[in-house]
């Protein structure tokens, strides 16, 4: 059993950073990946950035060159360090993790096995 908490969203004017974190609790946190998923208003939930066990990291396209997803195997944390923002970013983010990742893409949420309970990032213009 794995219990994520994400924290670090808030408010910020477009162009702007955050930087969200997510602490699990829970063994063997390096076995997991560990992905990150938003829930603009309105809409389905979606893929943002992944960092798998082996460490290799993969990016939606939305996103690519001004988020960074990291992680402290020691610390069980995973961080989505947010960049350039734009309103359209706005959404509920959550944390998640993926015990089996073996030949999944991990971009769809039911591939992943927990769930954080989200925070929230908002982008003024």
């Amino acid at each position: 059993q794995v219990q994520l908490v994400e924290s670090g969203g808030g408010l910020v004017q477009a162009g702007g950073s955050l930087r969200l974190s997510c602490a699990a609790s829970g063994r063997s946190f390096s076995r997991y990946a560990m992905g990150w998923f938003r829930q603009p208003p309105g809409k389905e939930r979606e893929f943002v950035a992944v960092s798998r066990s082996g460490g290799s990291l993969y990016y939606a396209d939305s996103v690519k060159g001004r988020f960074t997803i990291s992680r402290d195997n020691a610390k069980n944390m995973v961080a989505l360090q947010m960049n350039s923002l734009k309103p359209e970013d706005t959404a509920v983010y959550y944390c998640a993790a993926a015990g089996s990742a073996a030949g999944s893409k991990l971009v769809m949420p039911q591939e992943y096995d927990y769930w954080g309970q989200g925070t929230q990032v908002t982008v003024s213009s």
